[in-house]
């Protein structure tokens, strides 16, 4: 029994056999990790309800199973004890064979996490569907940076002067590119702010004002009134000032019709005729109901203003439209006179014609 024993040792100081034992041990342990113990935990997790360790698990599954056998076979190379230079070149491989293995798990992994925080806008309004391929160019960036890290470490490159020559490139395209950006990062900031979301009706600054019908990560579009879809710049309109006359608590938008009557009309019957042009009137709510306000003194007369509210900002136009004829009317009708500029001219006295008599007359 001795004898065999110190024979299997005697072999085993062998670096072939040695190599040998050591990838077939890892080749029997990623084969168990295959076969056993990912079985056995997409089991457990399986009796969740989330699908997201699911998912995790499936996609980490095959990296941690090709990472045993690459350690395994990179144990034999150094068990084999090569020339420096086969040796370093054999295991520069396999580093290189891991750092892609894991950048892609890295990708991947990155990929379900975007998804799954997207779904739930309610906690990160800042991921949505709308950002999330920027967010995803991005996560990309940073792994395709690691990977070139590690590989130039697997090398033993020295990554300053690359590192430094790619800060000086990427100065460069910031500045080349300095209004795309400016589109993109304000895009960002749009949607985790939210200051307007799709079917919102906003008014710009410069007056434009229209139905929110797109959120990019570039520009936003909107829909005016005339039919006509306008694309903003995300940078514009971070910029400026926002007006959401959907952002409130509700959708509801109160109406001021403006109107002036002659001094020494009846005010408590201005009052009633205004609230009576209400009636009739579509898309005006009774909850608020319309008021009516004593403004002003004004130049020429009392300034009155009607206040209503409407379903929606959509139907500003056709109820003003409404209102505007039914005060018209209805004033008209009661005989209360809707001042305006005018301007009367006195004459106190005519001029008198003064100069020498007309010519060829003759007085005797």
């Amino acid at each position: 029994m001795n004898q065999l024993v110190n024979s299997l040792s005697e072999l085993i100081q062998t670096p072939i056999i040695r190599a040998g034992v050591i990838l077939a041990v890892a080749l029997l342990a990623s084969l168990f990790a295959r076969v056993v113990l990912f079985r056995i935990i997409l089991k457990l997790t399986g009796k969740t309800r989330s699908a997201v360790d699911d998912e995790l698990i499936l996609a980490i599954r095959a990296p941690i199973i090709y990472s045993l056998v690459l350690a395994g076979v990179a144990w034999s190379i150094a068990c084999l004890e090569l020339k420096p230079a086969l040796s370093f070149v054999f295991l520069g491989l396999i580093k290189t064979a891991a750092v892609f293995i894991w950048g892609k798990t890295a990708m991947r992994v990155g990929s379900i996490f975007l998804e799954i925080m997207s779904r739930n806008r309610e906690r990160l309004l800042w991921i949505q569907p709308k950002t999330q391929p920027l967010l995803q160019i991005v996560w990309k960036v940073l792994v395709f940076g690691g990977i070139f890290y590690f590989l130039f470490v697997s090398w033993h490159i020295n990554p300053t002067s690359w590192i430094a020559s790619a800060g000086i490139v990427g100065i460069a395209v910031g500045f080349a590119a300095k209004d795309t950006l400016a589109n993109l990062f304000a895009g960002i900031f749009i949607v985790a702010d939210a200051p307007y979301k799709i079917g919102d009706f906003v008014i710009l600054d410069g007056g434009l004002r229209g139905e929110i019908t797109e959120i990019g990560i570039r520009s936003s579009r909107l829909l005016t009134r005339d039919d006509i879809e306008v694309t903003v710049p995300n940078a514009l309109i971070a910029n400026g000032t926002i007006v959401n006359e959907t952002g409130g608590p509700h959708q509801k938008m109160r109406v001021r019709v403006k109107v002036d009557v002659a001094y020494g009309s009846d005010v408590d019957r201005v009052r009633e005729i205004l609230l009576s042009c209400v009636e009739g009137v579509e898309h005006v709510v009774t909850d608020p109901e319309p008021r009516v306000r004593f403004r002003a003194f004004g130049g020429s007369g009392l300034c009155f203003e009607l206040l209503v509210w409407i379903d929606m900002p959509v139907f500003r136009g056709r109820v003003l439209d409404g209102l505007n004829v039914a005060v018209y009317k209805s004033f008209n009708a009661a005989g209360i006179e809707i001042p305006y500029t005018k301007q009367d001219v006195y004459v106190k006295e005519m001029p008198t014609q003064h100069g020498p008599s007309p010519a060829g007359s003759n007085e005797s």
